[in-house]
């Protein structure tokens, strides 16, 4: 497995490919309320990614996915398609998955949102899927064994109750969407890669309510949990670092250590 070390250019061009996948995500935030269709947040956020940022969605197109954002909602694990016909309703959760592509170079990014007032489980689920992912940031560094990091959220996930989904991983990205390695989010020794300063990779844990097993629908796209439980997942690419890891696709009004910020 050859995981690519990224040069200097390369390293400031995905600062600003991660930057613009953070921004969209700030961006539509303000449009996450009731009674708006998933096809409607899908084009204010083409929009927004194309004629205002003058870049290029990742999703639209690839392996034939026909929209440019993935919006999965509730039980939807991951790789919702957007919709006219599919509506937000008060206390539902949504993710929405971003990622684009600003000269040549790729920014991938989700998080959660509430649509108005949500149940306890769900706050709680999305909270424990968010700080599943701090945990494991804050290990990253130069000469750790890539395992950990699914060790540490695999642990925190479950000792609060909480299934770890096996099936989807996050991965290296840089010139190309899916790059080496392969980061997974529960234990698996096999997973034996050190860390080096100049990897940039994804973290992007997706956590259920009940079980861990999914379902993919017939769309060929959407996974589900197959026991309908509600879903969560908190994404961000990273950057390893001399001292511990840099987040690329930091939003302004996230909370998190100063020391993860992307500094340019």
């Amino acid at each position: 497995m050859i995981c690519i070390i990224k040069t200097k250019s390369e390293i400031q061009k995905m600062r600003i490919s991660g930057k613009l996948a953070a921004e969209v995500l700030e961006m539509i935030e303000e449009y996450i309320q009731p009674k708006i269709s998933t096809e409607d947040i899908n084009q204010i956020c083409h929009d927004y990614i194309i004629y205002k940022k003058k870049a290029i969605s990742a999703c639209l197109g690839y392996h034939g996915f026909p929209k440019s954002i993935c919006i999965s909602i509730n039980d939807v694990v991951c790789h919702g398609i957007p919709n006219k016909k599919k509506i937000l309703k008060e206390g539902d959760i949504v993710n929405i998955d971003i990622s684009i592509i600003k000269d040549d170079y790729y920014g991938d990014t989700s998080k959660m949102f509430y649509v108005g007032k949500t149940s306890i489980l769900s706050q709680r689920l999305c909270q424990v899927a968010q700080k599943s992912l701090y945990l494991a940031l804050k290990i990253v560094k130069p000469g750790l064994p890539l395992y950990k990091i699914g060790e540490i959220i695999q642990n925190y996930v479950e000792s609060n109750n909480f299934s770890v989904v096996k099936e989807y991983c996050g991965h290296g990205i840089g010139r190309n969407f899916h790059e080496e390695p392969h980061v997974l989010h529960y234990k698996n020794k096999e997973n034996n890669i050190v860390l080096e300063k100049g990897m940039i990779f994804t973290i992007e844990p997706m956590i259920n309510s009940g079980n861990a097993q999914v379902r993919c629908m017939k769309d060929g796209w959407t996974v589900k949990t197959k026991d309908r439980s509600l879903s969560a997942q908190y994404e961000h690419t990273i950057l390893v670092t001399e001292y511990g890891c840099d987040i690329l696709t930091w939003r302004k009004n996230e909370h998190i250590p100063p020391k993860l910020v992307n500094k340019n």
